[in-house]
């Protein structure tokens, strides 16, 4: 295979990607733009197979690039058909963390033996003074984003004991003041390897990217997870460009920098939607109060409550109703029976759509897909920007397991979500919430909601009240 036919394939294969990204921007053009993502990296991972043999690769050599191949492919697709929807969030952060791991990886390699990569001539172990910027950066940034993924798993998974792993934010005195003082040691060692390749710089820059991983990602509460997880999607991206630089693999570069500028973009507009600065999320210094997170309200208050075979009445008898899907739903697995309910009501001549709030659940896009397992129709289903104008209209909004994302404390001073764009269903005629209990949400925070003198609680598993509604609608 020639260098121009493989140089042409790669470029096949960022096309590829291009029209993935532009696939995902929506609903019902998502399943296309995944074809073709899965068509560029096949090209890719093939090229880059041949481009190995064409370089003098032993067939020893490309036995383990097929075994990884194989193992990781394989892997890859058991853990993607095989996970529960409400632990699809751990699994992206797992997947970023490989993807930093393999940046480490690569890029110490590299630095070790780089006439094998092409970067020296053979029997030269000089790196180019570029190529050693491009290796610790790109070595740096995934470590970095290997730790931060472990530890948003962790915050994410919220079963382990660890201190670190759960969903509280840790915060200590002068912790900005340690991170800066880890990024500023970090050029330090990046200038040193620049200025004599010297293995120690090297091996403390990717010891600091690892550190600051963890302290950059610990003081974020679980509230922010979907606003972490961008972020360290466009750090992955990163790492993968930087080591594209120093290979000289355009593959590489390419589709680092469409993940990157990609997870970047994604997370302003997530910071967006949460009312965070778009720079604290990139220096870690975000997440709510840790104490007043923790406070909640202790005082003992009255709520309405009544019956699945109320709210469907409620509903049942109105023209308009509006379903706020939140994170206990997907707990919940309740997707279909809430799809059931919905066509139910539609026979009935109710008018019904779903409101979709940008941080709903626990990564970006996690109510969309929840719907879409569902087969929900696309059209039924509303961005906030687009559906908040219409909940003083509506006759009821059902909010089924969400909590802050619907929290009138966002438009109150003072409050520890205070400017948080929210789903405005508090303006709705009459208001159906189903929670397990009371509990505050991520944030903390009561939610005023809950007590007003149209809301009525239904209280339950969201899969079985949802059920019972559906049976008691006529």
């Amino acid at each position: 295979m020639s260098i121009n036919l493989i140089v042409l394939l790669y470029l096949l294969a960022s096309v590829c990607f291009i029209q993935a990204l532009k696939g995902l921007s929506h609903p019902t053009t998502s399943i296309r733009g995944n074809v073709f993502g899965m068509v560029g990296m096949t090209i890719a991972a093939l090229t880059t197979v041949a481009l190995i043999y064409k370089l003098g690769g032993t067939a020893l050599g490309l036995g383990w690039v097929l075994v990884g191949v194989v193992v990781g492919g394989g892997y890859g697709a058991w853990r993607a058909k095989t996970v529960e929807m409400t632990k699809m969030p751990e699994l992206v952060a797992f997947f970023h963390s490989m993807i930093g791991l393999a940046a480490v990886a690569i890029a110490a390699a590299a630095a070790s033996e780089p006439a094998a990569f092409a970067i020296a001539a053979h029997g030269d172990s000089t790196i180019p003074g570029g190529n050693r910027i491009e290796l610790a950066l790109g070595a740096f940034i995934g470590a970095l984003t290997f730790t931060g993924s472990v530890i948003a798993w962790g915050k994410l998974s919220g079963k382990s004991k660890f201190r670190l792993f759960q969903g509280a934010p840790v915060v200590f005195k002068g912790q900005h003041t340690v991170n800066a003082i880890l990024g500023l040691a970090a050029v330090f060692f990046i200038y040193g390897f620049w200025d004599s390749q010297a293995n120690i710089d090297f091996t403390l820059v990717v010891v600091l990217g690892f550190v600051l991983g963890v302290t950059l990602i610990i003081p974020i509460g679980g509230a922010d997870m979907p606003v972490v997880v961008s972020m360290l999607n466009s750090y992955s991206g990163w790492a993968a460009a930087g080591i594209g630089f120093s290979l000289n693999n355009a593959m590489l570069i390419i589709a680092g920098s469409l993940v990157g500028s990609s997870g970047a973009i994604l997370s302003y507009i997530m910071c967006k939607a949460m009312n965070r600065s778009f720079f604290n999320v990139i220096l870690g210094g975000f997440g709510g109060d840790a104490t007043a997170a923790a406070a909640g309200s202790t005082q003992q208050r009255n709520v309405k409550s009544g019956s699945a075979d109320d709210a469907a009445f409620v509903m049942g008898n109105a023209e308009s109703v509006i379903i706020v899907p939140g994170y206990g739903l997907a707990v919940a697995r309740a997707q279909h029976a809430v799809k059931e309910l919905a066509a139910k009501l539609t026979e009935k001549g109710v008018t019904v759509k779903y409101a979709i709030h940008p941080v709903a659940g626990r990564m970006p896009g996690h109510m969309n897909v929840l719907l879409a397992e569902a087969e929900v129709p696309y059209d039924q289903v509303f961005e906030m920007e687009d559906i908040n104008a219409e909940f003083g209209q509506a006759d009821v909004a059902i909010i089924l397991g969400a909590n802050d994302v619907v929290n009138p404390a966002a438009h109150v001073k003072g409050s520890a979500i205070y400017g948080m764009p929210i789903l405005e269903a508090y303006k709705a005629k009459t208001i159906i919430v189903n929670k397990r209990s009371m509990a505050a949400g991520y944030a903390g925070l009561d939610n005023e909601l809950f007590y007003m003198d149209k809301t009525m609680m239904v209280f339950g598993d969201a899969k079985k009240v949802v059920e019972d509604m559906l049976k008691a609608v006529e």
